[in-house]
């Protein structure tokens, strides 16, 4: 529900794309992960998730799968 009651449509959109797909599968770690991810500003993650700006260390795989997931970046 965290996933796609955001604040922003856009990110209502792309983290709910990655949570039906990757939240089954991650483990207990991801999921910690993940849900430090949810406590981010919308604003933050978009521009991270986008590539407009750097990730947190922390999060920058989760992240990098996300953008990968909706093509969010661009990329090919």
């Amino acid at each position: 529900m965290r996933s796609i009651r955001r604040g922003i449509k856009e990110m209502d959109i792309i983290l709910g794309r990655y949570a039906e797909t990757r939240l089954p599968e991650l483990d207990k770690a991801s999921l910690d992960t993940y849900d430090a991810l949810l406590s981010e500003n919308d604003q933050d993650l978009y521009q991270w998730v986008t590539g407009q700006a750097s990730a947190p260390d922390a999060l920058a795989q989760m992240i990098a799968d996300i953008a990968r997931l909706s093509n969010a970046s661009g990329a090919k």
